[in-house]
C-alpha cells in the first residue's frame, strides 16, 4: 500500500498541470491581486476642496452641518465660499472639485465622476439623513435643547466605526477569499488525472496499471488519498502565503480556516475525479467541462467582479447555496468576517455532501468499466 501511494504521488508531481493549475496559477495570481489592490485599504487621499455658493435662501441646517463636519473632519474637506462666477471659474480649472449650492434645498455639481465627487455626494447624502433623523425625533422630543442638537449634527456622534465580530472588514478581501476558493476548486485537475490514471482505453500508463495484480479498489484508493493529500497541501501553501508573506488580514482562526481548505480540496479534487470517470468522451472535452465549471463557479463567487455573489445572492439564493466556490468564500466570511458559526458549519456539511456524492458516483463508474483487450 505505501508503495502505491509513493507510487502515486511521484506520479502525480511530474505533471505540469497537477502542478502549475492548483499551485503555481493561485500563487501567481493572488501576488497580482495583491499589487493592484491589496493596500487600497491604505492609500493616502488629500483633501477635498469644494467651493460653497450661498444663495438669498441660504438653508443654515447645511451650512451648520459643513460647519460641524470641518471641525469634526478637518482633513476632509476644504471648504471656501466663493460667488457663482468664482465657483464655476474654479471648478473649471480643477482647483475644485464640486460646487455646493446652498440655497432652499442644497445641490452638489461636479465636473467629473471619481473618490473625491463622491465623497462630496456623500457629505450632502449625510446631511440629509441627519435632517431626517432630527426631524423624527423633534416630533417625539419637542423640547429638545440645542445643545443635543448641536451632538446630533456632529458626525462623530452619527456615525461611529465599528467591525462585526470585533474584527475590521476589507471591501477587498472577497477576492482573496474567492482566489482561495478557485484553488480548491482547481484540485480538479488532480482528480482528474487520478481518474484518467486507472482507464485502461485512455492512456498507456493506465493500462499497465490495471494489468497488474494489484486489486482495482486499491488503486482507486491510493489515487484518491494522494489526490485528496495533493490538493489539500496545494491550498495551504497558498493560505499561508497570503497571510504570512502578503500579510492579509486573514483575522480569524487558522484552524478554522485550514478547515475550511480541506474541505474545499475534497469539492475540487471529487469533481475532477467525476469528469475524469465520465464515459468515453475525449480527454481534451473533460478538461474543457473541469475548467468551465472551475471558472465559472469562481466567478459567481465574485473572483472577477466583487459585487457578483451579492447580485446573485438577491436574485437566484439558490445558486450560492449549491455553488462549491461561494460555500467556501463564504465560509472564510463566516470566521474573518461576521462570527456565524451556524452558516459556517452549513456550508460545511453541504461541501462534505457534495463530495460523497461525486466520489460515490466516480467508484461506481470506474469500477464497472471492463475492456476486452488491453
Amino acid at each position: 500500500m505505501l508503495h502505491l501511494l509513493k507510487y502515486s504521488f511521484l506520479s502525480k508531481i511530474r505533471n505540469f498541470n497537477i502542478v502549475f493549475w492548483p499551485l503555481v496559477f493561485p500563487l501567481v495570481l493572488g501576488t497580482f491581486f495583491y499589487f493592484a489592490f491589496g493596500n487600497i485599504n491604505e492609500a493616502d487621499f488629500q483633501t477635498v476642496p469644494v467651493a460653497v455658493v450661498k444663495e438669498d435662501t441660504a438653508d443654515t441646517f447645511f451650512l451648520t452641518y459643513l460647519e460641524q463636519v470641518g471641525e469634526s473632519n478637518p482633513d476632509l474637506l476644504k471648504q471656501e465660499e466663493m460667488s457663482e462666477k468664482e465657483a464655476l471659474e474654479a471648478l473649471q480649472d480643477k482647483k475644485v472639485e464640486g460646487i455646493y449650492y446652498v440655497g432652499k434645498e442644497p445641490s452638489l455639481t461636479v465636473a467629473g465622476t471619481g473618490i473625491e465627487e463622491s465623497i462630496l455626494q456623500t457629505v450632502l447624502d449625510s446631511c440629509e439623513n441627519t435632517r431626517t433623523t432630527i426631524t423624527n425625533i423633534m416630533k417625539k422630543n419637542p423640547e429638545m435643547d440645542i445643545e443635543t442638537i448641536t451632538n446630533l449634527l456632529s458626525a462623530d456622534s452619527l456615525v461611529k466605526e465599528v467591525s462585526l465580530g470585533g474584527r475590521t472588514i476589507d471591501g477587498n478581501v472577497q477576492f482573496f477569499y474567492a482566489l482561495i476558493a478557485m484553488a480548491c476548486l482547481y484540485g480538479c485537475f488532480i482528480g482528474f488525472g487520478s481518474a484518467i490514471g486507472i482507464q485502461a482505453n485512455i492512456t498507456p500508463l493506465a493500462a499497465r496499471r490495471c494489468v497488474t495484480p494489484t486489486h482495482k479498489l486499491k488503486l482507486i484508493l491510493t489515487d484518491q488519498l494522494t489526490s485528496f493529500a495533493l490538493g489539500y497541501v496545494d491550498v495551504i501553501i497558498l493560505l499561508l502565503y497570503l497571510r504570512y508573506v502578503l500579510k492579509l488580514d486573514f483575522q480569524g482562526q487558522m484552524g478554522k480556516m485550514l478547515v475550511v481548505s480541506f474541505f474545499g480540496s475534497l469539492i475540487g479534487v471529487s469533481m475532477g475525479m467525476f469528469v475524469g470517470s465520465l464515459g468515453k468522451m475525449q480527454e481534451g472535452a473533460k478538461i474543457g467541462i473541469i475548467l468551465g465549471i472551475s471558472m465559472v463557479s469562481s466567478f459567481l463567487a465574485g473572483l472577477m467582479n466583487g459585487n457578483m455573489k451579492d447580485i446573485v445572492e438577491k436574485s437566484f439564493p439558490f445558486v450560492n447555496r449549491i455553488n462549491p466556490a461561494s460555500l467556501i468564500s463564504d465560509a472564510f466570511y463566516c470566521i474573518n468576517v461576521y462570527d456565524d458559526m451556524t452558516r459556517y458549519y452549513r456550508n460545511l456539511i453541504t461541501l462534505a455532501v457534495m463530495c460523497v456524492v461525486l466520489v460515490l458516483a466516480s467508484f461506481f463508474m470506474v469500477r464497472r468499466e471492463r475492456y476486452d483487450s488491453i
